[in-house]
């Protein structure tokens, strides 16, 4: 055993050198931070685990306290880990939806306040009694007093987000992490000069005339910019980071910490961004690369053993966990009082409000740095997240099935409405084509859907006219997509449909297809599945995702393996009964018309789902709507209850010749971006036809 310790120190102290290296090499550290951020969150979550929690552990691994290859305190790390933390903050100001606080602004103020004061008071408690000055005993309950919207991806595939009580959860999102930054910015004034009275009143009037210039300055000048700069995503990429740090200078100016600025500068530009592919690059850079290494560079920071030998750090922690939670759902409850929630409704809030992520982990690491926290704080506020990141979904999970909604969201989501009168226009199916290979089925299926219709389609080819194009150049684009429409017009041959092949000159193909089809009046747009995954296509966007975001009308795209056709079966799985389930289906309708083939719907519940009272609620719900789109075929439906949705799909797509899928959009730095993963995966491991239905964000 000795023999062993010995060789094993031997390794350690030979590998001080390479350590020192990566340390020094600002290239080598870089290195290092992107194959962690490459290869431990997957492994990770295959392991069921949260991706953020490898990060931690591989800084703790590679920090100061175990292997000694990364340093918080080297100059690409602190760099790199500043860039992160304003990041976070700005993409949490960036993703509150302020359009959902307006439609319910007084009563998510009011458990706004209930939810924010409680737990401040919660953690001066806890501070006071862990023999902190009055100061810093504040600033930790600050820290208890925000919460994160990590549930709200759960919440989305209940179908319950039109619940009053979720939505007021929701909207209490932005009052908790503001209150927390002043908060913060308060206790460092203190803390930097002392506390006076006249020093509180100009650091708030500063603080309060910074922040109405970056929210309407930043509004203002950022909306004349995108007019100005309409279809150029770089430039406004651009934008929007000089908007961060120019608000992260500006808070350090007026004495306030600099993530106060990069939140609201997230704020200021919300309305402007909206969800569009912008905002999408912007959550996507920092998800992937930024945000992660600030994560990391916390595991750093984090004094693992210390903190396993100390028993006022454990207790610290416990007590912060325990506080944190009970505080949350004391909210909870007397919101439920004051405004006549339900239990589960109650429940719901108080989980909702559990996690604690992006504003909790960024003012910790502030505090932490001015001297005003302790490590043990930092670690405590880690192993909280850790807690509380994991507890809040799955009793969201739980707790929020079968929340009721309004009669308004009812008759909305409920089966009630009528397509839109289309005022006599013919059905109009654009088919843009662009790969001679995909081209004759393309075509195959749009005929189909026009016929049943009694529409027509528009074979679509599009030439990109670049900048300092040759006449030469040009002309030869311009041949090569009248090939393609040539080729369409010979598989439109003995067709039924009427059929007006159109070439377009455009400077950007997705922008090219979305003007085509506004002039068009298209019903739909059909389109082939890009070959074009992984990074590239995620930074800068494929042409489908792009048309997803601009299209005037819904946009399929179809991977087929052979054209559907009599006695086919289509498998339709279905998330939730929401409007877009009712065209979801609907599309599934006409397409099993046009080629009399059978129709499946599928939906998916949960282990906790799973009682006899859920699934007959659900059933009731699968019969409604299919009554309500009306198929003139008698159609199956299925309930699975299976936690692993994409096996499930996977498995009972193997005795169907279809599936038809529903895009669901990423809106948060913790989903990612671009198709679900869910779609992704389904798409990627099927070995029958596909169709993706997706809608643009203006329908």
């Amino acid at each position: 055993m000795g023999n062993t310790l010995i060789s094993f120190r031997r390794g350690l102290h030979g590998m001080e050198p390479i350590a020192e290296i990566f340390q020094e090499e600002p290239i080598g550290s870089f290195a290092v931070l992107l194959a962690v951020i490459l290869i431990v969150p997957p492994l990770f979550e295959k392991l069921r685990l949260p991706g953020v929690l490898g990060l931690l552990a591989a800084g703790v691994a590679l920090g100061p306290n175990s292997l000694n290859v990364l340093s918080a305190q080297s100059p690409i790390m602190t760099l790199l880990a500043e860039v992160g933390l304003l990041y976070l903050m700005f993409v949490a100001g960036l993703e509150i939806d302020l359009a959902q606080l307006r439609k319910v602004k007084h009563r998510s103020a009011g458990f706004g306040g209930l939810t924010f004061s409680i737990p401040l008071v919660t953690g001066i408690v806890i501070g006071r009694i862990f023999q902190m000055d009055w100061n810093a005993s504040v600033l930790m309950g600050s820290l208890l007093a925000s919460h994160s919207l990590m549930t709200y991806p759960i919440l989305r595939r209940l179908g319950v987000v039109a619940n009053e009580a979720v939505t007021v959860t929701i909207g209490a999102t932005i009052i908790t992490d503001i209150g927390a930054l002043i908060v913060l910015a308060i206790c460092l004034g203190i803390n930097q000069g002392g506390f006076s009275l006249p020093r509180l009143v100009a650091l708030l009037f500063g603080l309060s005339l910074y922040t109405l210039l970056v929210l309407w300055g930043f509004d203002r000048i950022g909306r004349a910019f995108f007019r100005r700069a309409a279809g150029d995503e770089g430039n406004q990429f651009l934008f929007l980071l000089l908007a961060v740090f120019l608000a992260a200078l500006g808070a350090q100016l007026i004495g306030v910490e600099k993530i106060v600025g990069a939140f609201l500068s997230g704020l200021a530009v919300n309305d402007v961004v909206g969800n569009g592919p912008v905002k999408e690059k912007v959550v996507f850079v920092g998800s992937v690369l930024f945000i992660p290494i600030f994560f990391v560079n916390i595991g750093l920071l984090i004094d693992l053993p210390a903190f396993i030998t100390s028993m006022q750090a454990f207790g610290l922690a416990l007590t912060i966990v325990v506080g944190l939670i009970c505080s949350k759902f004391l909210a909870a409850g007397l919101a439920k009082l004051s405004f006549g929630y339900s239990r589960r409704e109650m429940l719901t809030m108080g989980s909702m409000s559990i996690p604690q992520v992006a504003t909790t982990l960024a003012a910790t690491l502030v505090g932490n740095r001015a001297g005003m926290l302790s490590n043990d704080v930092l670690n405590s506020v880690v192993v909280m997240m850790l807690v509380t990141a994991t507890l809040g979904p799955l009793l969201v999970s739980r707790f929020a099935v079968n929340l009721p909604l309004p009669p308004t969201a009812e008759l909305k989501n409920g089966f009630l409405s009528t397509p839109k009168p289309q005022l006599n226009r013919p059905f109009t199916v654009v088919v843009p084509i662009y790969n001679p290979q995909t081209e004759q089925m393309l075509i195959g299926m749009a005929a189909l859907l026009a016929q049943q219709q009694g529409g027509r389609i528009v074979p679509l080819a599009i030439t990109v006219a670049r900048p300092h194009m040759t006449r030469q150049q040009m002309e030869g684009a311009v041949a090569r997509s009248e090939q393609l429409l040539h080729k369409a017009e010979e598989l439109s041959r003995g067709l039924t449909v009427p059929v007006s092949p159109l070439l377009r000159i455009d400077d950007q193909v997705p922008l090219g297809i979305c003007r085509a089809s506004q002039e068009q009046r298209a019903s739909l747009i059909l389109m082939g599945w890009s070959n074009i995954t992984g990074l590239k296509a995620r930074l800068f966007g494929s042409i489908v995702d792009s048309v997803f975001w601009a299209a005037p009308c819904p946009v399929a795209v179809v991977r087929l393996v052979e054209l559907p056709a009599v006695g086919h079966r289509i498998l339709v799985p279905v998330e939730n009964f929401t409007e877009r389930a009712l065209r979801h289906v609907r599309f599934a309708r006409l397409l099993s018309e046009a080629a009399g083939a059978e129709v499946t719907l599928l939906h998916f519940l949960s282990l906790v789902q799973s009682d006899s009272g859920t699934q007959n609620r659900v059933q009731t719900q699968m019969q409604q709507l299919i009554a309500q789109v009306g198929f003139t075929a008698p159609v199956a439906s299925r309930i699975v209850t299976e936690e692993d949705i994409v096996g499930g799909i996977l498995q009972e797509s193997k005795d169907f010749n279809l599936v038809i899928l529903h895009s669901q959009r990423h809106q948060t730095a913790a989903e990612g971006f671009g198709f679900s993963s869910i779609t992704t995966q389904v798409v990627q491991q099927l070995d029958c036809s596909t169709i993706v239905l997706g809608e643009s964000h203006l329908t």
